[in-house]
């Protein structure tokens, strides 16, 4: 037994391997299905929002914005609400979002039932503002939940530099 362990151990060492994320079928603002956009064309960077805390790094959100970070040759940004966790009625969620895309022109998305979440591993996503970085191959490069620490906010100002 104790060669098995032996044998076995710097395989548990090893990094684990990167699992490719695949695209997920939502819903647009009007409920029709919808897939991620831009999923393998360019770098993603998707705000993925509990609507019960759409103010939860608010700041640093505007802050992208005005810094253009989710713009560039080869990255673009968007938004997905989190319906399944929310206690407001999806139905007005949905409207309120369609108003404020027409006015700022972004893309936003719904997962009513956390198909994304439970896709690509999340985890618990209720009350949470999830900032994801994925690949054009489908790698998650950068991933936080909940409220953003400064260490956190340099980490993705320093990830997501290199995809621009």
């Amino acid at each position: 037994m104790l060669c098995a362990l032996i044998a076995i151990g710097p395989l548990a060492a090893q990094e684990p391997q990167t699992t490719k994320l695949e695209n997920v079928e939502l819903r647009d603002l009007r409920n029709q299905p919808a897939m991620l956009p831009w999923y393998g064309e360019k770098h993603i960077l998707i705000f993925y929002v509990d609507p019960d805390r759409h103010k939860q790094n608010d700041q640093f959100t505007v802050e992208i914005e005005e810094n253009h970070a989710a713009q560039g040759e080869n990255i673009e940004g968007f938004g997905v609400l989190n319906l399944k966790d929310t206690m407001l009625p999806n139905a007005i969620v949905r409207t309120i979002a369609r108003k404020r895309t027409e006015k700022n022109n972004a893309t936003i998305l719904a997962d009513t039932d956390r198909s994304l979440a439970k896709a690509w591993g999340l985890g618990d996503c209720n009350n949470q503002f999830v900032l994801m970085l994925v690949s054009r191959d489908g790698e998650m490069l950068f991933l936080r939940k909940g409220e953003l620490t400064q260490e956190d906010k340099d980490e993705f100002y320093r990830v997501v530099t290199r995809y621009r």
